[in-house]
């Protein structure tokens, strides 16, 4: 019996690690910082038109958002929306710089009931400020040369990344690349995409998801066929007459490709991406991560219409005061838009929660906080579904913590 009850607490424990992921809550989704060349009224203009249609992304989660129709009749009516707008100048950063090294910025506020309101009436899903932390590691190829990227790389890509990741609002980590780090992995196991030694040294950083993206402009564009890579990148004879009759790339050519390491689950499930072809590095690492968001967003955003009840129990409230942190706690949640108390035995307290989306949806954003963990047997399969194969009601019961 004693081995035995070892044995549990020893199945328990190993899934911890994948229960204590911290989210981030993301500030400012209802705020966006546009480039603007004067204060003039047409310039101000167009730039809190692109202020409010950066914030629809960011709190609408996918760029299809800004092709809704009643989207794009708000973006018209900007000032319906405005709270406040100022201006600021800040340094350019690496990527940006060309001839100045200022730049003019205005700085829009928009009022976040309205915006939600409007999600509501457009029949879009709106995501949360609690938001799920990403860590990439980034490899740029150059010819023989293979570097991971941090944000002291002397490069543009890290700053596009830090860019996109305040643009839309998806916390993203790169590595530190410290001696902890050079120590951890190798470059030849980020670059092969091997899992454990990936997820061991990604431990550091708390992350929800793993991002491994190679940029390359040697090795990876051998493997991309001529029909893939386009004419202007195909070897062509040089009109250097019979000195120089061997061929030689017009242009030379970029591929990226990503895999996302799911380390929530207990195999830590990673998905690989296809190959993307071109000439410029900074527009290949845009549409990457532009298609990363969509697929982590997917598992995260809520329907702002259709609406499914879950009941649930919390077997460890052992006082009014944890009674109602755990009521409070639930009814804060931005899945949740209505918590109802159904009975209450002993320490256990049996809740309807009237959610916004889908119940998977709801379990996937509670993993990124973890005051409430589902209890999971661990004699059972570690992913069961809430509702078992019979077709019998199931009530997943969850632990309340501080």
């Amino acid at each position: 019996m004693f081995k035995i009850i070892n044995f549990l607490l020893f199945v328990i424990v190993a899934f911890l690690p994948f229960k204590s992921l911290e989210a981030v809550e993301v500030k400012g989704l209802y705020q966006a910082s546009i480039a603007i060349e004067s204060q003039n009224s047409h310039d101000r203009a167009r730039a809190l038109k692109k202020a409010l249609a950066a914030v629809m992304l960011k709190v609408g989660g996918q760029k299809s958002v800004l092709n809704n129709q009643v989207i794009k009749q708000s973006l018209k009516n900007y000032g319906a929306y405005l709270s406040q707008y100022r201006y600021h100048v800040k340094p350019l950063q690496l990527a940006e710089k060309s001839s100045k090294d200022k730049q003019l910025f205005l700085l829009a506020s928009f009022n976040e009931e309205k915006i939600n309101q409007l999600f509501q009436q457009a029949n879009l899903p709106l995501w949360g400020s609690l938001r799920p932390q990403i860590l990439l590691w980034l490899i740029d190829e150059q010819g023989l040369t293979r570097t991971i990227m941090s944000n002291a790389s002397e490069s543009n890509l890290p700053v596009k990344v830090n860019e996109f990741s305040t643009q839309r609002g998806l916390p993203i980590l790169m590595p530190l690349m410290d001696l902890t780090d050079a120590n951890s992995v190798a470059i030849s196991d980020i670059w092969g995409r091997f899992q454990q030694p990936i997820i061991a040294a990604s431990k550091r950083y708390f992350a929800e998801a793993i991002i491994v993206m190679r940029i390359s402009n040697s090795s990876l564009v051998t493997m991309a066929s001529e029909s893939e890579l386009g004419a202007t990148n195909v070897l062509v004879p040089t009109d250097c007459g019979l000195l120089c009759e061997q061929a030689q790339a017009i242009e030379q050519p970029y591929v990226l490709d990503w895999s996302l390491i799911d380390v929530s689950t207990a195999q830590g499930q990673q998905q690989f991406s296809q190959q993307y072809q071109g000439d410029n590095p900074q527009v290949l690492l845009q549409q990457g991560l532009d298609d990363i968001t969509e697929l982590i967003y997917q598992r995260y955003a809520l329907s702002a219409t259709n609406q499914n009840n879950l009941v649930i129990e919390v077997a460890n409230v052992d006082s009014l005061a944890t009674y109602v942190e755990v009521f409070d706690f639930l009814t804060n949640l931005s899945s949740v838009n209505a918590v109802t108390l159904l009975s209450a035995k002993g320490e256990v307290r049996r809740f309807n929660l009237d959610l916004l989306g889908s119940v998977d949806a709801w379990l996937a954003s509670l993993r990124l906080n973890k005051q409430l963990q589902q209890y999971i047997d661990p004699l059972a399969k570690f992913d069961e579904p809430l509702a078992p194969a019979n077709g019998e009601s199931s009530v997943p019961v969850f632990y309340w913590g501080n």
